[in-house]
């Protein structure tokens, strides 16, 4: 089947800006996105969505976002031939380090050294590589955490790759809790975390907020790790109050740097406090206690 090219060109912090947001967005839609440098010396970049179909309402989609960051941009589409572009994309993206952990395709296990956490994820169709900077920092929010708490249980809520579940799983050796709204992500989830060998340790689960029956089975958690979205975030905060234990703590991201203080309003108002804010390409992680 062949694909659809759709991209605009921009100023450098404009196009990672949108890059950004549109990373984010279209998550659940397994699009590959990607930016890169069409004119150095002017600081042009220039992004793009890969597609299947749908590519009139994909279009719609990136005005929309590019319009509430009150910016405006003329998409171009150019046609593909017959090519997997979701593994094209990820075949070059290098390993990503992230406190302990090395987050590696299987072509890259030679590059993992005696002290790393290797976390093995290929190119499929849930989101989590590693390589957005949400990932990234609540892995390294993880590690410090783990290394400070030594919590005894998990939930990883919107798992998607399975890559945070992983990592805590290999870190702590504990049981976690890994659930996603998304079938098809659960599945890759579960496949995921055998492959890096704590499928024993790692339990998945399709599930909408917190009312799936898993949860009443698995709290309360010493730790909640989610890496969604900041409006979600906000409404989860009653029931992530609810599932966590006494003196538990939360690790958050999905959250632009500009959306910080409502979140960390919303949390406050269930009797969470801030610990550590952890920025990265303008996204932050945040850890907060109750």
């Amino acid at each position: 089947m062949s694909q659809t090219r759709i991209h605009f060109a921009a100023e450098k912090t404009v196009a990672e800006r949108l890059y950004a947001l549109m990373e984010v967005a279209f998550e659940d839609d397994g699009f590959p996105i990607a930016i890169f440098a069409t004119d150095e010396e002017e600081r042009i970049h220039e992004v793009s969505i890969y597609v299947d179909d749908n590519v009139e309402a994909t279009e719609e989609r990136m005005r929309a976002l590019a319009a509430e960051a009150d910016e405006r941009v003329d998409l171009e589409r150019e046609v593909l031939g017959d090519v997997d572009w979701v593994a094209r994309s990820l075949e070059g993206l290098k390993p990503v380090r992230a406190g302990r952990f090395l987050v590696h395709g299987s072509h890259d296990r030679a590059r993992r050294r005696t002290p790393d956490i290797g976390i093995e994820i290929e190119a499929g169709l849930a989101f989590g590589t590693g390589h957005h900077g949400t990932t990234s920092g609540c892995l390294d929010m993880i590690d410090r955490v783990v290394t400070r708490e030594k919590p005894r249980n998990a939930l990883d809520l919107g798992t998607g790759s399975a890559v945070l579940a992983i990592g805590l799983a290999k870190l702590a050796r504990i049981p976690v809790l890994a659930t996603d709204i998304d079938a098809v992500a659960v599945a890759v989830a579960r496949e995921n975390a055998h492959i890096n060998g704590v499928g024993h340790l790692v339990e998945t689960a399709t599930a909408t907020g917190f009312h799936h029956p898993v949860f009443a089975a698995g709290r309360p958690f010493d730790l909640i790790v989610a890496n969604i979205l900041a409006g979600p975030l906000m409404k989860l905060a009653p029931d992530m109050a609810r599932h966590i234990a006494p003196n538990g703590s939360l690790v958050l991201s999905g959250i632009l740097e500009r959306q910080r203080n409502a979140v960390l309003a919303a949390y406050v108002g269930q009797s969470f406090r801030h610990v550590r804010t952890l920025p990265r390409e303008g996204w932050v992680t945040l850890w907060l206690k109750r």
